[in-house]
């Protein structure tokens, strides 16, 4: 019997002690601070998906396009480079 009044009178002051304790973070304060966390993150994710989609891209895609649709519109042939003679048509 001295034992089980020992180990509830444990308990209850364990339970006292956490009741009592002013010091300690909350369920709530951890997960407002995870709420805060995700809505931040998912804001600057929506911005960086903006950014990329309205400026990056179209600009990379543009650049990229210039360089594989490039067509030299005259090119010079010096005859003698090439070891034709100067009257010579090409």
């Amino acid at each position: 019997m001295g034992k089980l009044k020992n180990k509830l009178n444990k308990m209850a002051l364990a339970v006292k002690t956490a009741v009592l304790n002013k010091r300690g973070e909350g369920y709530v304060d951890s997960g407002v601070k995870i709420l805060i966390a995700v809505v931040i993150g998912a804001l600057l994710l929506a911005g960086l998906y903006a950014l990329f989609n309205t400026t990056i891209l179209p600009t990379v895609t543009t650049k990229i396009e210039g360089l594989f649709n490039y067509m030299p519109t005259h090119v010079n042939i010096d005859h003698e480079t090439i070891g034709l003679p100067k009257d010579s048509t090409v």
